[in-house]
């Protein structure tokens, strides 16, 4: 299990893809290699998501990462409760320059899903089957 603490800046967010993709190098799985490149996106979207959306000024996100049998389990906590609302492909503006982030994530990964945490905030994750 890999636990990290990141400021809710921009730099964070950059920071907690690397470290990701960093981790999973450890863990066995190369850097470049398909699994991490789309472990590495899904973190890039819902840690940019903590830092623009989610963000509360003073307060930390969290990136968890977790290697399991089965499956890479990923877990991004902010210290907002309010939760995201996915779009449907169909229904995003395409000629917008945001709002696909979770469509993305939904695509990516084999589930995804927000919940409460201790304490205010939520935990938005998602899960990639290892095949």
């Amino acid at each position: 299990m890999f636990h990290q603490r990141l400021s809710a800046t921009r730099r964070g967010a950059r920071l907690a893809r690397r470290l990701a993709t960093h981790q999973l190098d450890v863990w066995g799985i190369p850097f470049g290699s398909d699994l991490s490149d789309t472990v590495a996106l899904v973190v890039a979207e819902l840690a940019s998501n903590a830092v623009l959306h989610a963000r509360v000024p003073g307060r930390d996100f969290a990136l968890r990462l977790e290697h399991r049998t089965d499956a890479l389990r990923i877990e991004v906590a902010d210290a907002r409760g309010d939760r995201p609302v996915a779009t449907s492909p169909m229904t995003t503006d395409t000629t917008a320059d945001h709002g696909r982030g979770l469509v993305i994530v939904d695509a990516l990964a084999s589930r995804w899903d927000v919940t409460d945490r201790p304490g205010p905030g939520k935990v938005v994750w998602a899960e990639i089957d290892l095949r």
